[in-house]
Formats: structure tokens, sequence, C-alpha cells
């Protein structure tokens, strides 16, 4: 019986849609989303057809490449590649188009459909590594609320706030200028506020009608600090776009309808159904549906960058973006390419030059493609900064010199765009480090030294680099040696914040226990630690701690803090502030110049799908995942997140230390490591599909292993 179903979500190199862009790579690679209807399934072989029209390809007429059919009447050719199957036919030729599909077969004789057709343009080959991006998007959005306020004085309020401009369709009898004025902030029911403060905005625009009825689209005027010198630049074939939810036109002629009123709004092309949140908590779904948006508001520019104020990329605004981005959207050129860009223009924090190895780790890791690690492989070495470490292995930027900063490409317009120099920043703004005691070796920086290593073996078992392997892989024991016998309080437990402190603050704390430096026996005191301040610490900071707390197994306190409606807590965002894009900082007190746009505020984006819901790549490209929710006192949930290979659904019910039902759909060619909550109970068994099955016991609960793909039912109960 033929179960395997027509594939689709074909990419081209990371491009969903590559007829919409450029293809400068003379041996991209095809990706698939295999299907099939019965579970369990993988794909044994594949057929991939190129050719150089769309008629040519349907009538099987192929005259650029044909990878061959797994048995053409001899040996079966086994391949279950489904991601990242590179180009193997003649040279392809510079600035043409192409068409090609794919079929499958899930087992002898179990070949599927061929996938609709799909297109790629070529254009001037690169002459070295390159990430092609889509085209910036456009999107008209109608008005939620639209009131006239008095004669020719219309209020409109579009709902969300957008990175955008305004079209208007006017009839006018004469030639006459009117008033358009556009804000984030709202003032009373129909009004937007003119005095907003600090980096929200603001804007009256005079706009000139001519007799008739036209179409506007109203010009915003340049920014000269978010337009010049080290800003990323708006596409010359776009618009200027200014972050607004509210609009006023002041001095209409006439009436106007809903229908003659737009926001423009610009954005890298986004999946809004590609990953859907919902709970027992209101308030979790309402984080969720801020963080997921910010996603797609905040990448107007096509690049990861830091908020409508600087328009500049940030390495640590990049983690955060980068796993949000990940987690709501099958999308990873555009972080690719920002993650390039910084690596060949860092900024200036220590720390964040050592998150470039974090993000390039995130990067394989979930697309399975390794050409930028390759490609960067000699540059991520340098960003681990042991250039700089002393011979027990912690860093210290006393070693830092010319040769070092040179290493990591801090030079040039990085240099003089920071002219202060590199320096540590255990969190920004200054004023959220939890009273951090800065030293010349402090260990919140040291961690992340500590994590970036690691990285860098995985990152060279990858690639083959059997002697860095071997070489990282020490240079890690050397510092967690150093680091637990130099830097932790042999009374206290806890992490101090450098060398020669006494002060042992969140920041210190939380890092080094989201990133393995924390000995067991220090585990409890650590935690104690961490919850007893709570959340002191920055939106920025907030990722690390939320990742501390999970890694620990404190899914309670760490459900406590996403559905928190204190000032801190991305709740306070959405009911008090009324922003529906991330904020900068948790309020506008703790950063008077804050905007009201910036994606490093939305960690739930990753924390919620990663964590709570326990959904990662358990190997490069999610060919093996593990699921392992830990829901905290949540009674229900349920996720949908994409991943190269396709979605995964997880919901679960919840009784806390009684019961626990865990559903579970994956896509085809992969397979599964499930981890379901212990409920306080050392008994291994577990049910799955009605069957009941010895699990492994371990410090995060039942593992059930070699779940393929489909849907599966879990329960345990006690």
């Amino acid at each position: 019986m033929k179960t395997a179903l027509q594939p689709d979500g074909l990419m081209v190199d990371l491009l969903k849609n590559p007829e919409t862009a450029i293809v400068s790579n003379s041996r991209p690679t095809f990706s698939w989303v295999v299907n099939d209807s019965k579970p369990n399934a993988h794909q044994e072989a594949f057929q991939i057809l190129v050719a150089s029209s769309s008629e040519k390809l349907g009538a099987g007429e192929v005259d650029v490449w044909d990878s061959g059919e797994p048995d053409p009447g001899s040996v079966w050719k086994s391949d279950n590649r489904s991601v990242h199957v590179p180009y193997d036919g003649n040279d392809l030729a510079e600035d043409t188009t192409y068409h090609w599909k794919v079929r499958t077969w899930n087992g002898v004789g179990n070949v599927s459909p061929w996938s609709e057709s799909e297109t790629f343009v070529t254009g001037s080959w690169a002459n070295e590594h390159t990430t092609d991006c889509a085209p910036l998007a456009v999107t008209e959005v109608a008005p939620c609320v639209m009131v006239e306020k008095d004669i020719g004085h219309w209020f409109v309020d579009f709902g969300r706030a957008a990175f955008a401009t305004v079209a208007v369709t006017i009839e006018s009898p004469d030639d006459r200028e009117i008033q358009v004025v556009l804000g984030e902030v709202p003032e009373g029911r129909y009004g937007i506020n003119p005095d907003p403060g600090g980096s929200r905005r603001y804007q009256v625009i005079k706009l000139q009608l001519r007799p008739g009825k036209h179409r506007y689209q109203v010009e915003i005027p340049s920014d000269p600090r978010n337009t010049k010198d080290f800003a990323i630049c708006m596409p010359e074939d776009l618009f200027e776009v200014y972050p607004f939810r509210y609009l006023e036109l002041i001095g209409v002629p006439g009436q106007l309808t809903r229908e003659a009123v737009h926001q423009l709004t610009v954005h890298y092309p986004f999946d809004d159904d590609a990953a859907a949140f919902t709970s027992s908590s209101k308030v979790l779904n309402d984080v969720w549906d801020l963080c997921q948006y910010t996603m797609k508001a905040t990448s107007f520019s096509g690049y990861y960058v830091d908020g409508d104020r600087e328009r500049i990329p940030y390495e640590a605004d990049v983690y955060i973006n980068q796993l949000g981005h990940y987690c709501c959207d099958r999308e990873y050129a555009m972080g690719r390419r920002t993650h390039e860009y910084l690596i060949t223009t860092p900024t200036w924090p220590t720390e964040w030059i050592l998150d470039s190895v974090l993000i390039a780790w995130n990067d394989y890791v979930y697309t399975g493609n390794e050409a930028s690690i390759r490609h960067y492989y000699e540059d991520l070495k340098a960003k681990t900064l042991t250039a700089i470490a002393r011979e027990d292995g912690l860093i210290t930027l006393k070693n830092m010199n010319d040769e070092v900063l040179e290493s990591i490409h801090f030079a040039g317009r990085s240099a003089e765009q920071f002219n202060r120099g590199i320096e540590d920043n255990p969190d920004w703004p200054q004023a959220e480090r939890d009273g951090f005691d800065m030293r010349p070796v402090n260990a919140e920086t040291n961690a992340f030294h500590y994590r970036a290593v690691v990285l860098m073996s995985l990152i060279a078992e990858a690639l083959g680099e059997d002697e860095d392997l071997l070489w990282y892989r020490e240079r890690a024991r050397l510092i967690r040696e150093t680091f637990v016998a130099k830097l932790v309080d042999p009374v206290t437990g806890l992490v101090l914040d450098g060398e020669g402190s006494t002060h042992s603050s969140l920041h210190a704390n939380m890092t080094a226990l989201a990133f393995g430096l924390v000995p067991e026996a220090n585990h409890d005191a650590v935690v104690d630690h961490l919850k007893s301040k709570g959340m002191a610490c920055s939106v920025y900071g907030s990722q690390f701690l939320m990742e501390a707390l999970y890694e620990a197994g404190e899914d309670d306190f760490a459900l406590t803090l996403l559905t928190s409606t204190s000032e801190r807590s991305w709740a306070h965002m959405v009911y008090d502030v009324g922003t529906t894009i991330a904020l900068e900082a948790w309020d506008d007190r703790f950063k008077p110049n804050q905007d009201w746009n910036h994606a490093w505020g939305a960690a739930p984006a990753s924390i919620i799908p990663r964590h709570l819901m326990g959904i990662r790549p358990e190997s490069p490209g999610f060919e093996t995942i593990v699921i392992q929710p830990q829901p905290g006192a949540l009674e229900w949930a349920e996720l949908k997140t994409p991943t190269i290979r396709g979605g995964v659904t997880v919901r679960f019910n919840h009784v806390p230390l009684q019961m626990f039902h865990l559903e579970t759909e994956t896509p085809p060619n992969t397979t599964s490591t499930v981890v379901l909550p212990t409920l306080d109970s050392d008994d291994p068994v577990v049910t799955v599909d009605g069957r009941r099955v010895a699990g492994r016991v371990d410090r995060n609960g039942i593992v059930v292993t070699g779940i393929g793909s489909g849907w599966h039912v879990f329960e345990r109960s006690v």
C-alpha cells in the first residue's frame, strides 16, 4: 500500500520562496518536507528534477538535472537526505530562471506523487560564501477603529504597531494641505500622545493634496540617527518606515471610508500560521501573542536590529531574536545574514562577541546546514576569545591587544563606531545589573566564554576538525575547573561576581547555571538564590534567567515569571504599557530613552517553545528531536512550531503530581526522544500509544527514546 504523500515546503538554500529572491550560489542546495499518511515514516530515497522551463518540467523533458531514480533496474540506492541536498548537475547559468520538483520513496515501491514545481532565479555568482535573502514584503493593514473626531479630523487605530507608512485615498476639490500624525502612544480614547518621551515615536507630516481623487503614499522623513553612518538602511527600492499604531488625519475634505486608509507595513516574509500557542493561562497566551508578533514586526530592515532608535545589529539582540524567529517561522536566512554581518562588524561587549559562537551553533542545529560555520570557522575560533585567557583558562580584558582585536574584526567600522573599545557588560542598561561587582576577571563573562568554548568543540566535531575538537574539550575542562575553584564561594556555594569579589549577583549565578558551571552540590543554593532575586535583570538578561531555571528543572518558578503581571513582566508590557511589540526595557522608568519595538524584549518567543513545551533539535537539522515539556502548574497547553523538516505539534493536559497526558505530532524523516515529568515518582513506566513502556529515569524526567514520526500519545500517572 502506498502511503507516501506529496512533498511540500520546498526550499532552495535557505529560501522558502526562492522565486522572489536571487540565488547567488552556483551549487545551491534543495530541501523539502517529507509527508506520509502512516506513522513512523522515513524517506529512503528521492528524485529531483530541474528544468529550464515549467513546460519542460511538467512534460518530463528534463534538460538541466535529474538526480536519478533509486532503482533504475539494478541496485537500490538509499538516500534519506531531505534537507540541503546539493545540486549535482551541469553548471547552472547566471541570471536564469529554473524550475524544480521532487518526489520521495518512503520505502521500496512506496513512491510519493511529485511535489508542486518551484521556481528559483540565479543572479551573478558570488565569489565566496553568501547568504541570500528574500526581498522585504509590504502588507496593507486596514483600520481596526476609525472615528471622525471633528469635521475633517480623523483618528485611526490599526490595532498593532508596525514599521510602516500610510496610504490614503482622498477626493479634494482643490490644492490644499492636510496634516498626517503618526504615533505609538495613545492619549485618551481617540488621540495620540504628542510628547511620549524617550524614543517613543510621534511625528506630524504635511501632505499636499491635488484636485480630484488620488491615492497618496505618505513619505516618511529620514531620521539622521537611524538612516546614516552605522545604521541598517531600508532598501533603495522601498520607502522609509516609521513605527506607529495610531494615525490622525487633520483637514481632510469630504468623507473617508475604511477602504481609503491603510497602514503599509514592511517586514521580512513571515508565515503567520507557522507557529501557534494556546494554554489554560490567558496571561501566557497574551505574552505569546506579543512576542510572536514582535518577530514579524521588527524584521522590517531584513536584519535583526535593536529597534528604531539606532537600527543597528547587536549580537545580544540577535541571540534572542534568532531563537524566537526560528521558533515562530521556518525562516533561517535573515538570521544567518545578520549573524554573518556581525562576525565582521562586531559590537563592544565582551559577552556579545562570545555570543557569535552561540548564534553560529543555533544556526547549525536548527538548519542542519554547515556552510556558514565552515566558511567562518577561523573567525569563530577567534570569537571564543581564548587569546585573552590566562594560563588557568579564565579570560580578562587586561590581555586584549591589537592582534586579538584584528582577529575578531574589531577594527575599522566597529572601532570607529564603538570608540571606547571592548568592555565587559553583565546587563544593559547598567542599572539592571543587580549590583554586579565589576572585576578584571568577571564570572558572568567567563560563563559566556565557557559556553563558547564548549560549542566550539561541537562545531569542530561537526566539521571533522579532530585536533581542534580535542583542544577545545580540554580547554572547556580547564575553564570549568578554574571557574569552580576561583569564582565559587566555598561557604555559600554561590558564584561570586568576579575574582576578589564577595558579591553574588543574579547575573553571575544565572549564567553559570544556564551554561553548566554550577557543581551538583551547589545546585540548590544557586537555585534558591535566583528565586530569591526574581526578575532582577533586564529583558535581555531574562533570556538567560529563564534558560537557567528550566535547565535546573525549576519550571514552577519559571512559569511564575512568564505569567507574572508585576512591573517586571511581559504582561506589564501588554496590559499596563499597552504596547503590541516588545519593549527595550520592562518599563519606561527603567530606561527613559527606550523604544517600543525591541525584539530582545521577546524572550518568551523561544522560551515557550524550547523550554515550557520543550521542543528542541537533538541533532542538527531536527533529524532527531527532543520533546521535554516542563509545565510547572500549567493545566494544559498546545503548541505548533516549525522546523526545517516540517511542523511539530505538542499538547498536554496536566494535574500536578498526579497525571500528565502528552500528545505529539512530528514530521516524517525524524525520530524523537520524549521526556515526561516524573510527578515526583521513580516509577519509570509510561504508557505510549496504549502500551506500557519502561522509560529511563534521569534528572530531567522519564526518558523514552526512538519515537517515530506521526501522532503519538504518552500518559503517566501516579
